[in-house]
């Protein structure tokens, strides 16, 4: 008689990240999805994390074993102009979960953001302060709290900047808005300015499920490249990928009337590689893993 497989409830499953993550779990989870809206997938569980009675209910209809946790407010831009919306789910929503989690003693995998920091140092640990400079970061930073407070069954992931194609419209998936505009002859603007280390959706994914194999894994891990990059040089590098190479123009100064942005999110890795069985990638295999498939 074969194993059943313990479950696993992903929050924002048909998002960017949380798409590609529902589809890694299926080998060794019995995958349900959270999400607000009916998506026509049977595994669905309506959620809204806003309110704590709809995440009960969800709950009790998943049964999870672990949890991801991908919803958010993740336009840097949109919670600087609605902070209590922004709080609303980045923060009391994420409250909502744990206590889902704490009830039932479920593992949690909770995604967050380089942007707990300002930016002004070049590479942050696990142990490095938070200092965010942007409504969104500070309320990433209050929910690290809450999360944590789940002790031996809470595992937070920073991440600099995800990338990869979503294959669906919708979400706020980096690479589909720049095909987007290339494809339409638009050229983009990318800060020089702005160092971080990227990390495909594909390779997250496994990190998250290679962070999960042990019991005892804990805490927070950051995740990105070996090295970091600037948001120029990465549209340099994806617009040559894509053949839209005379597509890309220098930003050399912050556009007026945008959230603050730290200048170098650089996410040290040290920690996940002692870790994981998953190879810390380069810059350029990030890329290219980019194109070997959409969720």
């Amino acid at each position: 008689m074969s194993k059943e497989k313990p479950r696993m409830f992903i929050i924002g499953s048909r998002g960017f990240l949380g798409s590609y993550a529902a589809r890694a779990a299926k080998s060794e989870f019995e995958v349900m999805g959270g999400n607000r809206t009916a998506t026509g997938h049977s595994e669905d569980v309506l959620v809204d994390i806003r309110d704590e009675d709809s995440v009960k209910a969800a709950f009790q209809t998943a049964q999870p074993d672990v949890v991801m946790l991908f919803a958010a407010h993740s336009d840097i831009d949109f919670c600087e102009q609605h902070p209590e919306e922004a709080a609303a789910v980045n923060v009391r929503g994420v409250e909502h979960v744990v206590n889902a989690c704490d009830r039932r003693k479920t593992r949690l995998v909770f995604t967050s953001t380089g942007a707990v920091f300002d930016g002004q140092h070049h590479g942050y640990s696990e142990d490095s302060p938070v200092s965010p400079v942007s409504v969104y970061g500070k309320t990433k930073a209050e929910a690290e709290v809450l999360a944590l407070a789940l002790g031996p069954f809470a595992i937070v992931v920073r991440i600099a900047l995800g990338i990869g194609f979503a294959g669906r419209s919708g979400t706020n998936a980096f690479l589909d808005s720049l095909k987007n505009r290339w494809a339409s002859g638009q050229s983009v603007n990318l800060p020089t300015f702005e160092q971080r280390n990227p990390i495909d959706a594909s390779t997250l994914s496994q990190f998250l499920l290679d962070l999960l194999e042990k019991q005892e894994t804990q805490g927070i891990f950051h995740v990105g490249s070996s090295e970091p990059i600037s948001r120029y040089h990465l549209g340099l590098k994806l617009a040559a990928r894509m053949g839209y190479a005379d597509c890309v123009r220098p930003q050399l100064e912050a556009a007026p009337g945008r959230a603050p942005r730290g200048p170098d999110h650089f996410l040290l890795t040290e920690k996940l590689r002692m870790t994981c069985r998953t190879a810390i990638p380069t810059c350029d295999q990030v890329i290219e893993r980019c194109f070997d498939g959409v969720a």
